[in-house]
């Protein structure tokens, strides 16, 4: 709280060099400390507990009705032959003090016609006390004070222009409101659908791909292992056996016993030259 508060280092007296706010800030406590110039000195210290006091220093704030200028000013248009109790429309406003002082009440300020419009002075809601006549003006002004509970009350000001107009007209702007709104949402949900349809697709073609990869992958393990045709099942066998100065070597389907071999037979037989008697001769 150094740049807060200030102490007279000859008398004592503390000083404030800001001003507090109850909305930020409550309480806080420092402590102080007082020695002598005897030798040896001698102190004491003490704890400072500081709490601050609420003071109404926040103006209400007009939330709505704004326009685009950001002045608490709205037209607002009723069909003519609304009923009793119809909401015209609703003032909001809001307090940056806490608690008693934060509370808000409203109230006319300035009214074209008591007998055609009430306002809640706790909710800011306007609504029409009775239906409109042939004789009552077409345009109404409305200004509504608000008021916090503060000692020194503080206050802000909204206006809304009422305009009566026909049925037709009301439900002619009406439909204009909800076309321009449909628009915006039909918008929203065009880009929704393609964005849905993109991931679809794209989750469609991975699934399609996956399976592509699988399925090639099972053809290329059955092309490896397919049996021949004509295997009966039985493992190969390889039968060596010599005839002269030639070797030769029959491969087949392991033969049961009491099978006959034939040499004279090229079927399923290769022929191997003897490359010890060759190399024995050129030696």
């Amino acid at each position: 709280m150094a740049s807060f508060l200030n102490i007279n280092t000859d008398n004592g007296h503390i000083h404030a060099l800001k001003s507090f706010d109850y909305e930020t800030i409550k309480k806080f406590q420092f402590h102080v400390s007082a020695a002598d110039s005897g030798t040896p000195s001698l102190s004491s210290n003490v704890t400072v507990n500081v709490f601050i006091l609420d003071q109404n220093d926040n103006a209400p704030v007009i939330l709505s009705p704004v326009n685009a200028n950001g002045s608490a000013e709205a037209i607002e248009e009723i069909p003519r032959n609304v009923n009793a109790g119809h909401l015209v429309s609703k003032v909001r406003a809001y307090d940056a003090d806490i608690g008693y002082n934060g509370w808000l009440l409203f109230s006319f300020q300035e009214v074209s016609d008591h007998t055609l419009f009430a306002l809640d002075r706790y909710t800011g809601q306007i609504r029409t006390l009775r239906a409109f006549t042939e004789t009552d003006d077409s345009r109404h002004k409305l200004v509504i004070l608000v008021k916090d509970n503060g000692n020194v009350s503080l206050s802000a000001t909204a206006t809304v222009i009422i305009n009566v107009v026909e049925p037709k007209e009301a439900f002619a702007a009406s439909d204009v409101k909800t076309v321009i709104k449909d628009d915006e949402e039909n918008s929203v949900t065009f880009y929704l659908i393609i964005t849905l349809g993109s991931v679809s697709t794209l989750f469609l073609i991975s699934i399609i791909v996956l399976i592509v990869m699988q399925c090639s992958k099972s053809t290329d393990f059955s092309s490896k292992y397919l049996q021949d045709p004509n295997y009966d099942g039985t493992l190969c066998h390889s039968i060596q056996y010599r005839s002269g100065d030639k070797r030769y070597m029959l491969v087949g389907p392991r033969m049961s016993i009491g099978s006959t071999i034939v040499p004279g037979s090229n079927g399923n037989t290769l022929v191997v030259p003897d490359r010890r008697r060759t190399a024995s001769c050129e030696m």
